[in-house]
Parts: structure tokens; C-alpha cells; sequence
């Protein structure tokens, strides 16, 4: 292995020549370009699944039903909700709206990666890491969606090229500092767990004591800024992260598979995860080595891989230990900040592996002598910087074939298929039909799709008109006997449609909405003598079931 010794040039230097600059444009620009294109793709094929009809739900409210949804919300995302709130008064709601600015972000953070490595490494690593980071599922994935991770993502990388920019210069200026506080700022806002993110960048501090003020300064008024959403977030507290379980070897695989870019389980994956997946692995973990090494031999000039090591590992660890200590928020969506430091670490091992004369790693190892170069004779010498070259050639290759294979068939594929459920139900219902939802939070993606103005089921859970856009987040009411005994006089069938009920997720709360659940349907079951259930989505995510032939008034009071 071999690592890439920096040196003290500033990357985008104006001194440097118009063809370096050129070439350094270029270095940043292809993978952003390569990242947009890859999320405008078929952005807007795949249907709307639950939490991003809830975005769309949200950002659909007006005054204090704004305010109260936000509020409900405990302030995650608060950011992204009003810049929802603007384009969706601007442009309407549909999904390519309230997806563009995920796709736009995420060309965005793949640039903000490139520059950064620039900074920090050379032009080599910037573009590698940067087609590494821009061919990602996990990139693409979260690009094309209605949620604000990936603008969290973008406004992170910001704020850790902004940083790095100010320990450059020998005077970062009001400037730069008040532009760290915001884009550090609005990161949160955008996700409150971009927080796990911000301890990396305290590193630095051991090799530049004289940006401490500056630092922490700044680190001081962003927080004082997120007051208010530090407010929100403990008046909800930790009822909006009930569904996450505990840490275990099933959530762990969740994580590494989504920051490997080897698949999104059980939506996205395929074989070639199988192989994608401890490649990645055992590269990062030769990475960590590397990082480790040149903390050891070159101290003075570390500070770049440590920063990027801690912003890989840092965020992960973090919120294993919060887990362990309080409610568990080890899940891998979540944890997405730390993608660009993956593709960041590849590169730079990748790079200091194909250059091992200039890293000069192997001739340091007088343990290992076949390792050493000046052992192995002139001959060796010249053949095997060749090999080494090779081989950080074929890797990359590899990386980016493998990562590819899992790209590509995520297309157009829906997780949660609620146009084709709405679709159903509505091509297929009859007078006299009724509907309910469980969670109530189900309404918003059927809702969306219903046609404006289209015949629809009588709701009764809720007992709501079509009418209004009503945001519903974790209710999970149910039907008392009394109103299932009217609902089973006054419908000739019941359509239930539910997804994440609560099962399977580990979680005490989760227990009893499942429970709750189970208990509706066992209501329906007694007052109807037909059922029909058809499943949809990966792992039967979406069921919607048909209940048909209410039982006689008799046998109905046994109940």
C-alpha cells in the first residue's frame, strides 16, 4: 500500500497557468456534470413513496398548518420544507418539483467533493473521487428524491472546503468566516444529524492552534443560530425516531452497504453487491492504515487524510454511542453524510498506490524486505511502480463497473409503487366502497395520487373528505368497536391500506402499533366473511386488502 505525500500548493492558485487552471476546472466540473446528468435521468419515473409525499404533504400547508407541521416534525428538514414551500407555491406540486432540488444537490456535493480534494490533494484524486462519488446508488438514489438529505450533504461539503480554505490563507477573513457559519448553519436545518459530521472538522485544530477562535468562534455561532431548532427537535423528542432499532449486525450491513454504494436492501440489490461490498471494505480499511502510517511518519502534513478518515468514521461511531447510551438513531439514511468522505478515501489511496515513488512508503518498510525496493534490484525498481499502477487501475475500474451494475436496474423502479396501488383502487372500486389507512400517514401518497377531482372510497380512517391536504405524521390511530360495527353497516366493502405498520423494526413502540394493527384487522375480519389481500413493493412494504360481504346484524353483536 502507499500513500500520497502533499504538498503545501493551494489548489486554483491564481498564479497557476491558464492550462492548470483549465485542467482544474475541469477536474471538479466532469464529475458534478456526470452527477447531475446521472439524477436527471428518469427522475421522474418512479413513484412517490412515504416520506416524500409527506414532504410534499408538509410543504403543501399554509400559515399555522405550516407552522404546527414543522413543529410536529421536531424541525428536521425545516429547511428543505420551506424551500418546498416556495417552489411548490411557485410551480405546483408535482413530484419533478419537489425532486429537482435533490438532483441539483447532488451534482452539487459531487463538485463541493472534487474542489475539496483539489484543495487538500492534487487534481488526480479530485477527479477519481469524484466520478467514484458520482457514480454512487446511494448518491443517485437520495438525488432523485423528495427529501432534504442530499442538500444537508451539499451544504456539509461547503462547509468542510470553506473550512479548509481558511486554513490555507494566511488571513481567512469576516468573509469566509460568516460564509462557514452559514453554510454550517443551513446544514442543519437541513438535517439535524449533520451535526455527527462537525467533531471531524475539530481535528485540524491539533496542527492549526492559530484558526481555534476562527473555528470555534464560528462553530459558536452557528449553534446559537439552531437554537430554535434545537428547541423544536427536544420538544418532540424521540417519538419521530421510534421506528429505528438498535444497533445490530442487521442495521450495521445497512449502513456499510448504503456508504460501499453496493445496494439499498431490499429495494436495490444485486450480486455484484456481493462482490462490491468487501472490496470497498477491505480498500477503506487499507485506507485507515495509510492514514494512520502518515499520521505516524509525517505528522506535519496529515491533517488532510485525518480530516477526511474523520469525517468517514466519525459520523458512524458517533451515532453508534448515542444508540447505545439513549434511543437509537443508528440508521443508514441518516449516516449518508459520510459518503463523500468514502469516495474522498478511495481516491486518495487509490492515487498514493498508482505513485508509490513519490509516497515512498515502500522503501520505509525495513520489516517487510521483499517491500523494500531497494532490495529488490534495479529491475524490480522500474517493474514494480508499473504493477502498482496497474493495480490501482484495475481497481478503479472495478469500483466504478461494480458500482455501475447497481446503478443501473435501480431506474424507474419504485420502493413503495403508490401510483399503481391508488391506481387500482380507483379503476376498481364500487359505490358504496369505504377506505382506511394505517398508519393514517398512508393517505398522503395515496391521496397524491388520486386524480383531481375522481371518484373515490369513502374514507373513514380518517373519517376526511378528499378535499383537504392533511399531513399526517406517525398517527397511527385505529377504529374503535363502535365505529368498525357503523362501518360494517354502512359499507359494502372496506379497502385497508397500510404500510409500515411497525413490524419487524425491533422497537417497543413499534410493537404496539403493530399490535394495534393486527387488532383492526381482526375487527374487519369479524364483521366481513371475504378478504382479499395483494402486496406490493419490495418485502410486501405496501398491503392492500379488500374486505367484502358484511356479516349479518346477528352475528355482528357477538362482536
Amino acid at each position: 500500500m502507499s500513500v500520497l505525500v502533499e504538498s503545501k500548493r493551494p489548489a486554483l492558485a491564481v498564479s497557476r497557468p491558464q492550462s492548470g487552471r483549465l485542467l482544474d476546472i475541469a477536474a471538479v466540473g466532469f464529475p458534478a456534470l456526470l452527477a447531475l446528468a446521472l439524477c436527471l435521468y428518469d427522475l421522474n419515473s418512479r413513484s412517490l413513496w412515504l416520506d416524500e409525499a409527506a414532504s410534499i404533504t408538509i410543504a403543501s400547508q399554509h400559515g399555522a398548518a405550516f407552522g404546527h407541521a414543522l413543529a410536529h416534525d421536531g424541525g428536521n428538514m425545516l429547511g428543505f420544507y420551506g424551500l418546498l414551500h416556495v417552489l411548490i407555491s411557485l410551480f405546483g406540486n408535482g413530484s419533478l418539483v419537489a425532486r429537482l432540488p435533490s438532483a441539483l444537490a447532488a451534482g452539487a456535493t459531487i463538485g463541493l467533493t472534487s474542489a475539496l480534494a483539489l484543495r487538500l490533494f492534487d487534481r488526480r484524486v479530485s477527479l477519481v473521487g469524484g466520478v467514484l462519488g458520482a457514480v454512487s446508488l446511494s448518491l443517485v438514489y437520495w438525488g432523485q428524491d423528495a427529501r432534504g438529505y442530499m442538500l444537508m450533504i451539499a451544504f456539509l461539503c461547503a462547509s468542510f472546503l470553506l473550512l479548509v480554505v481558511a486554513l490555507q490563507r494566511d488571513r481567512p477573513g469576516w468573509r469566509l468566516w460568516f460564509g462557514y457559519v452559514a453554510v454550517t448553519t443551513a446544514a442543519v436545518y437541513l438535517g439535524l444529524e449533520a451535526v455527527l459530521a462537525l467533531p471531524a472538522q475539530l481535528l485540524v485544530l491539533a496542527w492549526y492552534r492559530q484558526r481555534a477562535r476562527w473555528l470555534l468562534s464560528a462553530m459558536v455561532a452557528a449553534a446559537l443560530l439552531c437554537i430554535p431548532l434545537a428547541v423544536l427537535a427536544v420538544s418532540r423528542g424521540s417519538a419521530q425516531i421510534f421506528w429505528i432499532p438498535p444497533p445490530s449486525a442487521f442495521t450495521m450491513r445497512q449502513v456499510l452497504l448504503t456508504l460501499s454504494s453496493g445496494g439499498l436492501e431490499p429495494q436495490f440489490y444485486s450480486s455484484s453487491g456481493d462482490v462490491l461490498l468487501p472490496i470497498t471494505e477491505v480498500l477503506v480499511g487499507l485506507g485507515a492504515v495509510g492514514v494512520i502510517w502518515q499520521l505516524w511518519r509525517s505528522r506535519s502534513q496529515a491533517w488532510r487524510s485525518v480530516l477526511v478518515a474523520g469525517w468517514l468514521f466519525g459520523p458512524p461511531v458517533l451515532s453508534w454511542v448515542i444508540s447505545k447510551l439513549g434511543h437509537s438513531m443508528f440508521e443508514a439514511r441518516y449516516l449518508l453524510m459520510s459518503l463523500p468522505a468514502v469516495s474522498l478515501l478511495l481516491a486518495w489511496l487509490l492515487v498514493g498506490l498508482a505513485r508509490p515513488g513519490e509516497a515512498q512508503v515502500l522503501g520505509t518498510l525495513p520489516a517487510v524486505p521483499i517491500l523494500n525496493r531497494w532490495q529488490l534490484g534495479p529491475r524490480a525498481g522500474r517493474v514494480l511502480p508499473v504493477l502498482l499502477r496497474a493495480l490501482a487501475g484495475a481497481l478503479l475500474v472495478g469500483l466504478l463497473v461494480l458500482r455501475t451494475l447497481q446503478l443501473a436496474p435501480s431506474y424507474g423502479v419504485s420502493t413503495e409503487p403508490w401510483r399503481a396501488v391508488t391506481r387500482h383502487v380507483v379503476a376498481t372500486f364500487r359505490p358504496g366502497d369505504c377506505i382506511a389507512f394505517y398508519p393514517l400517514d398512508s393517505r398522503m401518497p395515496f391521496r397524491y395520487y388520486v386524480p383531481p377531482g375522481a371518484p373515490a372510497p369513502r374514507s373513514v380512517l380518517p373519517n376526511l373528505s378528499w378535499t383537504p391536504t392533511v399531513p399526517f405524521v406517525e398517527a397511527y390511530s385505529t377504529l374503535s368497536r363502535s365505529r368498525l360495527n357503523r362501518v360494517a353497516h354502512q359499507c359494502g366493502r372496506v379497502w385497508l391500506v397500510s404500510g409500515h405498520q411497525g413490524h419487524n423494526d425491533g422497537t417497543t413502540l413499534g410493537k404496539v402499533h403493530f399490535k394495534r394493527y393486527t387488532a383492526l384487522i381482526a375487527g374487519l375480519e369479524s364483521r366481513y366473511l371475504n378478504s382479499h389481500l395483494t402486496n406490493y413493493g419490495a418485502a410486501h412494504i405496501i398491503t392492500l386488502q379488500l374486505f367484502s360481504e358484511p356479516a349479518s346484524a346477528a352475528s355482528r353483536q357477538l362482536f
